[in-house]
């Protein structure tokens, strides 16, 4: 395709789309939240920050002659994605949302799908030892938790957080033999994550499967409507490219 391509990034399908992109000849910007302290940049011209809302990337969109935006950014960031297509509907640039599959229990799983932070704390509070992977944003909704807690994030994490938190700084991806002994070492006897997706931390749900840990998942926010969504780079390159195939609407899992 002709014309510049931001990408909505701060995920690995974002870096990879964008570095497909620059292979194609493509001019690429990838905006990243600068929400972590030390990114991994993709390839082509990096943005650093928001955009002040809907409004603000609207004009950024008409300021840049921007000819299409990926939506790559994390399947919980709602925000973004919201004003993402506020921000296409109203200038009339075509939008796409790129998002890997959700995960999807296999036999052995001890699953509880829950539908906010909020809940997943109401799940766990009787529980001695909670595994929390579910970010440094958002434990304050932990903050009572009277068990022990292991918090991983990939920067330090600020105040409000559970009384008996030990936190640990890591990126993934993580192994399962990793995970395993990081979970007997810690005695953790429930783990909290996000429907992420993707293989990257997906070794923790394996490891929990294996000791048979039960694991508490925050369901996807929904997605805005009439927002055409693929799951692989290989997809969005061919609807940048001006290939239409039908792709599937995500949706949360029941």
């Amino acid at each position: 395709m002709t014309g510049r391509v931001l990408v909505l990034g701060g995920t690995g399908e974002g870096r990879a789309l964008a570095a497909a992109l620059v292979e194609h000849g493509v001019e690429v910007v990838s905006s990243l939240a600068g929400r972590v302290a030390d990114p991994v940049l993709p390839a082509g011209e990096v943005r650093m920050g928001g955009f002040g809302g809907a409004d603000g990337l609207a004009a950024w969109l008409r300021a840049e002659g921007i000819a299409a935006v990926v939506d790559a950014t994390h399947p919980f960031a709602a925000s973004m994605t919201d004003s993402a297509a506020r921000a296409a509907a109203a200038t009339g640039v075509p939008l796409l949302r790129l998002q890997r599959p959700g995960w999807v229990a296999e036999q052995g799983d001890d699953w509880q799908w829950v539908g906010s932070l909020e809940e997943a704390a109401r799940a766990v509070a009787g529980f001695d030892s909670v595994f929390l992977t579910t970010g440094r944003q958002g434990l304050a909704a932990f903050a009572g938790i009277p068990g022990r807690c292991l918090v991983r994030s990939v920067d330090p994490p600020a105040p409000p957080m559970p009384p008996r938190a030990t936190v640990l700084l890591a990126r993934g991806p993580f192994t399962v033999s990793d995970e395993r002994a990081l979970m007997r070492a810690h005695g953790v006897d429930v783990v909290v994550t996000k429907d992420s997706g993707g293989t990257m931390t997906a070794a923790k749900l394996v490891a929990a499967r294996e000791l048979g840990v039960p694991v508490v998942l925050v369901r996807r926010p929904p997605l805005p409507p009439g927002v055409p969504v693929v799951a692989t780079v290989a997809e969005a390159l061919a609807r940048l490219a001006g290939h239409e195939s039908r792709a599937p609407a995500a949706r949360p899992p029941a």
